[in-house]
C-alpha cells in the first residue's frame, strides 16, 4: 500500500509541472504516459505483423504475390488500430484538431505526396501481379539499363539486386508510370542473341553445324526450344550469322552465357579451319602530289642502278661473277 501511494504522489507531483490547453493538461507526467503509449503501439504493431506475415506464409493455397499482398493489408489494418487505440487510451478527443485539420490536410497533400503515391502503387502492383517477388525485370533504356530480379516489393519501393550484388530500391510509382521489361511474366524463358562473324570463303552449311554444335554443348541451353543459327548478312569484312539460344533462368545472367558461347566457338573455329575475319580496308590514290611524284620517279630510275652496285638483288641472292676471258698462249 505504501508503495502505490509513494507512486501516486510522484504521479500527482509530476502532473502539477506542466500547464493547461483548453480542457486538456500537459504535464511532465501526461508526457510519460503518452511516451509509455507509444512504445507500446509500436512493439505491439512489430509483434503483430510478424505474426501476420507468419499467418500468411503458412497459407500454401495462396502464391507469394497473393501472401505478400494480403500481409501489406493486414499490417495497415494492424497499425492504423493500434494508433487509434492509443490515442483512445491517452483520452485525446479528436475533435480537438478540427482547428489544425485544414493546415494537416494541406501539409499531407505536399509533404507525403509521393509516400502515399507510392504506397498505392505498391497495392496496385501487387493485386494487378504485373511484377512478383522472384521476377526478372529491366527499367531503364540504353546505358541506363538496370536488369536485376525482383527481391521485395515494400510500401515505398521495391528491391531489385541486379548480377552485380547491387541492390537498387526503385520507387513503386516508378514503375506504375514507366515502361518496365518483365522478362519472366508469363514464362521464365528468354533468348539470347550472340552474333558470329567468319571470313569470306568459308563453307557456310559447315559454319553453322559447328555453331549449333557450340550452342548445345552449353549446359544452360534448352533442349525443348533448340537453339538455331541464322545467316544474318554480308559485311563488308565477314560473313554474319547469329546464334539464338534459350535459357530459363535468366537471374544467373546473360553477359556470361555469351562469354562461354564464344569461347566454344573459338575452340569449334580453330579444330574445323574456320577463319576469324580481319578488318581490311582498300586506299586508293588518285593522284600524286607533284613532289612525291618526282622523288617517286627518280627512286624508280635509279633502282637498277643501286643494285647493280649493290652488288645484289633485292631477293638476296649474291651476284653471278663476271666471265673471265681466256688467255692467249704464245707459241
Amino acid at each position: 500500500m505504501n508503495i502505490r501511494a509513494d507512486l501516486n504522489e510522484i504521479a500527482r507531483q509530476l502532473d502539477l509541472i506542466g500547464f493547461d490547453v483548453g480542457d486538456y493538461r500537459v504535464s511532465v507526467y501526461r508526457a510519460l504516459i503518452m511516451l509509455a503509449v507509444g512504445i507500446a503501439v509500436v512493439i505491439a504493431g512489430r509483434v503483430m505483423t510478424a505474426l501476420v506475415r507468419r499467418s500468411f506464409r503458412r497459407i500454401s493455397r495462396l502464391d507469394a504475390t497473393q501472401q505478400l499482398l494480403g500481409e501489406k493489408l493486414v499490417s495497415i489494418a494492424v497499425w492504423v488500430g493500434l494508433v487509434l487505440a492509443g490515442v483512445d487510451f491517452l483520452g485525446i478527443s479528436l475533435t480537438a484538431l478540427t482547428v489544425f485539420s485544414g493546415a494537416f490536410g494541406l501539409a499531407v497533400g505536399f509533404g507525403l505526396q509521393k509516400t502515399f503515391g507510392n504506397l498505392i502503387s505498391g497495392i496496385i502492383l501487387l493485386m494487378d501481379r504485373s511484377i512478383k517477388p522472384g521476377d526478372v525485370i529491366a527499367v531503364g533504356t540504353g546505358s541506363d539499363k538496370t536488369v536485376g530480379q525482383v527481391n521485395k516489393i515494400g510500401i515505398r519501393a521495391v528491391s531489385v539486386t541486379t548480377r552485380d550484388r547491387i541492390e537498387f530500391l526503385i520507387p513503386n510509382e516508378l514503375l506504375m508510370t514507366n515502361q518496365v521489361e518483365n522478362w519472366s511474366f508469363s514464362s521464365r524463358d528468354v533468348r539470347v542473341k550472340v552474333p558470329v562473324g567468319v571470313a569470306y570463303g568459308s563453307d557456310i552449311e559447315k559454319v553453322e553445324k559447328v555453331l549449333l554444335g557450340a550452342a548445345l554443348s552449353l549446359k544452360r541451353v534448352l533442349n525443348r526450344n533448340p537453339p538455331q543459327v541464322w545467316l544474318h548478312g554480308f559485311g563488308s569484312n565477314a560473313i554474319e550469322f547469329e546464334v539464338q539460344m534459350w535459357i530459363d533462368d535468366p537471374e544467373e545472367g546473360l553477359g556470361n552465357l555469351r562469354s562461354d558461347l564464344l569461347k566454344a566457338v573459338w575452340k569449334a573455329f580453330v579444330a574445323n579451319g574456320i577463319e576469324v575475319p580481319y578488318a581490311q580496308h582498300d586506299v586508293h590514290i588518285r593522284e600524286w602530289p607533284k613532289e612525291l611524284a618526282e622523288i617517286a620517279r627518280i627512286a624508280e630510275s635509279q633502282a637498277p642502278e643501286a643494285i647493280e652496285k649493290s652488288g645484289a638483288n633485292d631477293l638476296g641472292t649474291k651476284p653471278k661473277p663476271k666471265a673471265k676471258t681466256p688467255k692467249r698462249k704464245l707459241n
